[in-house]
Parts: structure tokens; sequence; C-alpha cells
């Protein structure tokens, strides 16, 4: 009974990599393959036939990530294996989230990404130990990685952040401009600043994000 695959990765040099590596198993065969999130989905509307995905992450018109996400939806006995260069806990999170049957790095010998194919195909999860480990911290702690996620989103000047601290405690705009020795109006482009990028409308607002977010 052969391995039904498909390769989906927008760089031909890393996708031939992969084909290389599981030329050595016979029972593997590589149905097709896509260079991107949207091409697979195309190629899967006309044969979802497969057992497998091997998924890149990062890549045009449709991420590894998106593309999941969609297929699980519409897919779900298909088995999705990211296979990526990328190990951070942002794009692990991401990935389970969506779904993801398992979390596998590019420079992976043959015989360990065979074994995580298999492994998936009889509802285990391909990962290596180290990126287990990293899966472990962000399903024991998802609220941090996600606060800090948030955090790192919203991008606040050095200076916005010291206005964040001193709006915490309760002090006036005067009283803000006396401390940082700047004006008054100052202090409110600053704080108009912190609204935008917070989304918020009001100082409490603001404080209460922030703290939710780890900001102060």
């Amino acid at each position: 009974m052969k391995i039904r695959i498909a390769i989906v990765d927008d760089n031909s040099f890393l996708m031939k990599a992969v084909e290389d590596k599981l030329a050595f198993f016979k029972d593997v065969c590589i149905k097709w393959k896509a260079i991107d999130g949207l091409q697979c989905l195309e190629k899967l509307e006309i044969d979802p036939r497969l057992d497998l995905i091997l998924m890149d992450i990062e890549m045009p018109n449709l991420n590894g990530v998106e593309a999941t996400e969609k297929i699980k939806n519409k897919y779900p006995q298909l088995k999705i294996v990211m296979l990526t260069v990328f190990d951070t806990d942002e794009n692990i999170f991401n990935a389970i989230k969506a779904g993801a049957d398992g979390y596998l790095l590019k420079d992976v010998p043959p015989d360990q990404l065979y074994q995580g194919i298999v492994d998936t195909l009889n509802d285990g999860a391909a990962m290596t130990p180290a990126i287990a480990m990293k899966t472990l911290k962000l399903l024991r702690n998802p609220m941090s990685f996600e606060a800090k996620t948030e955090e790192e989103q919203v991008g606040l000047t050095p200076r916005e952040s010291e206005v964040l601290v001193q709006l915490s405690k309760g002090l006036s705009y005067t009283k803000i401009a006396e401390n940082l020795f700047v004006s008054p109006s100052t202090v409110r482009k600053h704080i108009e600043n912190l609204y935008t990028k917070l989304q918020v409308h009001s100082k409490l607002e603001a404080v209460q994000k922030a703290k939710r977010t780890n900001l102060i």
C-alpha cells in the first residue's frame, strides 16, 4: 500500500531536497507538488486522494498556516506535517492552532522524515524532541505567548512606554509633562498615539490593556 504524499513549498531547491529524501522509501508516492497554499488548494480540488501533505510555512499568496486551516476545515481526514526551516514559537503555536498534525524542520534526516510520516498516519505526531519541548511549553502557557505576541505587534516607542507607566499611576497630563520634562501638548500627542496603537478610547482602557498584555 503506497503512502500518497503532496509537497507544498515555494523553494524548488528545498522541494527537490525533500523529494530526494523520500526517494529512499519505496512505499512513498509523491502524487503532486504545489508552490504555495493557493495552488495546493486548487490541486486538492482536482485530486484530494492523499494521505499526507508536507507543508512549508513561509510562502506567497497563501502561507502554510493559512492553507492548513482551510484544508483541515474541508478535508479533516487529511494529515498535514509542517516542514519548515523556522522553529519560532509563533510558527509552532499558529501551526498547531490551525490543525497541523506534526512539525519537522527541513534538515531532518531521511529516516526521521519517513518515520515522522508513518507516525502521523498512525495518529501520532511527527516532532523532533526540541520541537516537542517547545510545543509543551506553549500548550502549558498559551496566554503568556499570546500576550507576548500582542506586545510585539503594538510596537510602542520608549517615550510612549514611559507615558503609559505614568498614566497607570493615575497622574494628570500636567504632572506627566513635569515628570518627563516635556510640554502637556507633547504628552497629549503621545497619549493619542497610545490610544491608536492599543486600539482603545480612554485612559482606563489603555491601562487595563497594557497590564493584560504585559506592556507595564
